[in-house]
């Protein structure tokens, strides 16, 4: 029993944090990645050595696979909290708004507007905005709040260069 509690814990702990290595891993952060990969691995070897110590222990086995699965959850929720990186938020709305563009700056997001043409010649207007992802729910209150019929889509950018983002990034660095 003991250490089928073990292998459950060890799961709980290897998941997450092959979660994290993993996210670390496509948005460039190689040392930290490496880094958890150790552990990673270590954890890995630990839980998988008493599983395969006894082959006919069936609750060691389910130990292992119910620990993983509760550790893909618990990863999720960590990544979710953690919200490593930036979103790139593009909002279409009916008019003109100044009002919400001058909040969102106020509060530190980049906004650049331009006109667009809907459908039927339809005139509207397009907010592309950058913020970090940890504070895209914010973004999104303060736009509903301005604009509750706006369209607005997010998506995370691989990498970017220059723009006011960029020098965002270069003063929180330096500090």
């Amino acid at each position: 029993m003991l250490q089928a509690l073990i292998i459950f814990i060890a799961q709980l702990l290897f998941v997450p944090v092959l979660t994290l290595r993993t996210i670390l891993m496509v948005k460039g952060m190689k040392e930290k990645a490496a880094a958890l990969g150790i552990l990673e691995g270590l954890i890995y070897v630990v839980a998988l050595g008493i599983v395969f110590s006894d082959l006919s222990n069936y609750l060691n086995m389910v130990a292992y696979a119910l620990g993983f699965g509760i550790g893909v959850y618990l990863g999720q929720l960590i990544e979710q909290k953690l919200a490593i990186g930036y979103v790139s938020i593009e909002v279409n709305i009916m008019n003109r708004n100044e009002t919400l563009s001058s909040h969102l700056r106020e509060e530190g997001f980049s906004v650049s507007m331009s006109e667009v043409e809907g459908m039927n010649h339809a005139r509207r207007y397009r907010l592309d905005c950058t913020a970090r992802r940890d504070r895209e729910k914010e973004f999104m209150k303060i736009v509903s709040s301005h604009e509750p019929n706006a369209f607005i889509i997010s998506y995370e950018p691989r990498n970017f260069k220059g723009g006011y983002i960029t020098k965002a990034m270069k003063k929180r660095k330096a500090s």
